[in-house]
C-alpha cells in the first residue's frame, strides 16, 4: 500500500506518480529474526537430533582425529 500526500494539488486533478524499487524484494524468510538464545549449549538443544549408526560414528572420530593430528604440533 503507498499512500502520497500533496497539499498543494486539487482533489481529482490529474498527475503522474512513478514508483520505483532501489532493490528485489528481501523474502520473507531471510528478514525474520532468528530465535534469541541465551547461550551456545541452548542453540544447541533446540536443534533436531541426528540418528547414527556405531559405524558412522567411528567414521566421523577416525575423520576429527585425522584433522586433529594434520594440525602438528
Amino acid at each position: 500500500r503507498i499512500e502520497f500526500t500533496a497539499p498543494e494539488l486539487t482533489e481529482g486533478e490529474e498527475v503522474e506518480l512513478i514508483v520505483l524499487r532501489s532493490s528485489p524484494p528481501i523474502p520473507p524468510e531471510i528478514t525474520a529474526q532468528p530465535p534469541a538464545f541465551a547461550s551456545a549449549w541452548e542453540w544447541l538443544q533446540s536443534l533436531t537430533p541426528i540418528k547414527r549408526t556405531a559405524e558412522e560414528w567411528a567414521e566421523i572420530e577416525r575423520e576429527m582425529r585425522e584433522e586433529k593430528n594434520s594440525w602438528g604440533d
